[in-house]
C-alpha cells in the first residue's frame, strides 16, 4: 500500500462558504522554486561533550546503570541519543529496549512506552499478581528475557510503586534465566533520564505508603551506579532568562525576577505568531478551531497511515502525529519533530503554510515559510514504534501541528521561538517552570497574566535534590564544582555539587500532613 497514494494524495477539502474541490497547483519540476532563501546545509559539527556528559558516556560503557536529569534544555535528548548507540554495540540492538512515561516521548525515541513494555498493563495489583501476569503473556516474557540494557526517558511521570514493581519483575526473571539471585534489576543495565522538578505523576490514591514519586521506590539508590546532573544549559543563552528559569524550577522568585515578569506582561491580544500555552486541552481545541475558521479559506485534511498489531498501533495515537491534520493557507504550524536540525528547523519551529504543491510523486503537500525565512515543501515523515531492534508499528504522516495553541503537557521537549501564555491558570507543580522553560529569549516571551503563588515546586523534590548537595565547607576544602555527580555508598570520592536550598517551611510542612495522613 502506497502512503504516496493514498494518506497524502486522498486529502478532503472544506471551507465555510464552498465544498468545491481546492484549485490543484501546477505541476511541481523543480522543488527548489519553493525554498526561498534556504541557506546552504552547513556540514554536521562535532558534538563536543561537556566534562559531565563525558563522564556519563565512559560511565555507560563499562556497563553501569546511571540515571541522568537536568534543567530544560540542557542536551539530555542528544546525550541519550549517544547513549542509545553505544548500548546499541555494547548489548547488540535487540536487546536494547527504549521505553519512555508517555506516548509522546516514546514516539521521539522511535521506541514504546513503559506500560507496553512491562506488560503488567495499568500495574493497578500487588507485584505478584502482576509478576504472573508478565508470565502469561509470551511477548512481555520473550521482552524481559531478551532485554539487557533498558532506556527509560521521561521518569518524572513514573511513581515509586511502578519502579519498585518493574525490578521485583526484572530480578525474578532473570534469576530464572540467569540462575542467578537477588541481583538488582536481574543485572539488567539501566540508563533512566528526567527532571522531577517538571510535571510529576498522576496521585495514586491506593498508594498507602503515600510514595509518588520514582526516587523514593525502595530500590531506586541501589539501581544507580552513578546519579548526575547536568547543568550546562544549550537552549538559552540570556543570563537573565537562565537565572529567572532556575529559580522557578526550585520554586522560588526573588523582587528582580519579578520584576522580569512583570514587564513581560501586557493586556494586548498576542502576536499571531505567538505560540499560546494552556493548561487544559480544550483551551488548546478552541482555540485552534476559532483560528482555522478565521482564515476562511478551504481547508485540507491529511490522514496518518498507520500500520502494525494492537497494542503498539494504539501508542502511535498517543504520540504527537496526529491522527488528522487540517491545513489551509495561512494555518499557522509547528514541526513536532527535528525535521532538519542543521538548519535549525527542530521540534518547535513554526511557521505559515503559504501555499500547496502538486507534486509529480506525493500528490498534494504543504507549503512552509519558516520564522527563520526558510520557505520549503514538507514532506511526510515517519514515526515507528520497537520492540528491541524489530519495528512493530509505523506511522506516516506530516511533521506538523497547528501551532496557534499548545497544552503545556505536548510542549515538553520543545524550544519555542515565540511563546504567549496565561501563567494564572497554572494548576500543578512545575507547570509554570515547564511553560517558560520552552521559549529562548526573554524577547520571545508574552504574559498576558501572572501569578507568583502559581510558582512552586513540589517538596518532596526539593528533598530528593537536596541530597546531592554538598555543603560549603566541603567546596571550601577544594571539591571540584563542575562535576555534578553523585555515587552509590560504596563509592569513596562522592563529588557531587547542586547549588540549591530547598523551602525549608515548606517541606516541614509537607512532611506533617503527610505524617497526620492529610497529603
Amino acid at each position: 500500500m502506497k502512503f504516496l497514494s493514498t494518506a497524502i494524495a486522498a486529502y478532503r477539502c472544506f471551507s465555510t462558504k464552498t465544498s468545491a474541490k481546492y484549485p490543484r497547483g501546477t505541476q511541481l519540476k523543480n522543488k527548489k522554486k519553493y525554498r526561498v532563501n534556504e541557506p546552504k546545509t552547513p556540514k554536521r559539527p562535532r558534538i563536543k561533550w561537556t566534562e559531565e556528559q563525558t563522564q556519563i558516556l565512559d560511565t555507560v560503557t563499562s556497563g553501569e546503570s546511571v540515571f541522568i536529569t537536568g534543567s530544560a534544555g540542557t542536551g539530555k535528548t542528544a546525550l541519550l541519543q549517544q547513549i542509545i548507540k553505544i548500548l546499541n554495540e555494547k548489548h547488540t540492538r535487540s536487546r536494547v529496549f527504549k521505553t519512555a512515561s508517555t506516548g509522546v516521548a516514546a514516539c521521539a525515541l522511535k521506541g514504546q512506552t513503559l506500560h507496553s513494555f512491562s506488560g503488567v498493563g495499568l500495574a493497578d495489583a500487588e507485584p505478584e499478581i502482576l509478576l504472573d501476569r508478565v508470565l502469561s503473556n509470551k511477548k512481555a516474557y520473550s521482552r524481559w528475557v531478551r532485554v539487557r540494557a533498558l532506556v527509560i526517558d521521561e521518569i518524572g511521570l513514573i511513581d515509586a510503586k511502578y519502579f519498585d514493581t518493574l525490578e521485583f519483575i526484572a530480578r525474578v526473571v532473570k534469576s530464572e534465566e540467569a540462575g542467578v539471585e537477588d541481583e538488582i534489576w536481574g543485572g539488567i543495565q539501566l540508563v533512566v533520564t528526567g527532571d522531577f522538578f517538571q510535571l510529576p505523576p498522576i496521585p495514586d490514591r491506593s498508594n498507602l505508603r503515600r510514595r509518588q514519586f520514582a526516587f523514593e521506590a525502595d530500590c531506586w539508590d541501589s539501581s544507580f551506579r552513578l546519579q548526575v546532573e547536568v547543568k550546562k544549559i544549550f537552549r538559552q543563552s540570556d543570563t537573565n532568562l537562565i537565572k529567572l528559569l532556575q529559580n522557578i524550577r526550585l520554586g522560588k522568585i526573588d523582587p528582580e525576577d519579578l520584576e522580569l515578569l512583570e514587564k513581560r506582561c501586557s493586556e494586548k491580544e498576542p502576536d499571531s505568531s505567538a505560540v499560546q500555552l494552556y493548561p487544559m486541552t480544550e483551551d488548546v481545541n478552541r482555540v485552534n478551531k476559532n483560528k482555522m475558521e478565521s482564515l476562511h479559506k478551504p481547508v485540507r485534511v491529511y490522514s496518518a497511515l498507520d500500520s502494525g498489531d494492537e497494542p503498539w498501533t494504539r501508542q502511535l495515537k498517543q504520540g504527537i502525529a496526529p491522527d488528522e491534520l487540517m491545513l489551509a493557507v495561512g494555518a499557522r504550524v509547528m514541526l513536532c519533530m527535528n525535521f532538519n536540525p542543521w538548519r535549525k528547523l527542530v521540534n518547535g519551529s513554526t511557521g505559515t503554510v503559504t501555499k500547496f504543491c502538486n507534486t509529480y510523486d506525493k500528490g498534494l503537500l504543504p507549503v512552509v515559510k519558516f520564522d527563520s525565512g526558510i520557505e520549503m515543501i514538507i514532506e511526510p515523515q515517519t514515526w515507528v514504534v520497537t520492540d528491541g531492534d524489530k519495528v512493530v508499528a509505523k506511522r506516516k504522516q506530516l511533521p506538523l501541528i497547528l501551532a496557534w495553541a499548545l497544552s503545556i503537557h505536548k510542549c515538553q521537549g520543545m524550544s519555542i521561538d515565540n511563546l504567549h501564555t496565561d501563567l494564572s491558570r497554572a494548576f500543578d507543580f512545575g507547570m509554570v517552570y515547564v511553560a517558560l522553560s520552552r521559549v529562548r529569549s526573554l524577547d520571545g516571551l508574552h504574559l498576558s497574566g501572572f501569578d507568583p503563588s502559581k510558582i512552586k515546586a513540589h517538596p518532596k523534590v526539593l528533598e530528593f535534590y537536596q541530597r546531592f548537595c554538598v555543603d560549603k565547607d566541603k567546596k571550601e576544602e577544594g571539591d571540584d564544582a563542575s562535576d555534578k555527580t553523585i555515587h552509590r555508598e560504596s563509592d569513596t570520592n562522592p563529588s557531587f555539587i547542586l547549588h540549591c536550598k530547598p523551602n525549608a517551611s515548606l517541606v516541614s510542612w509537607y512532611n506533617t500532613i503527610t505524617k497526620s495522613g492529610c497529603a
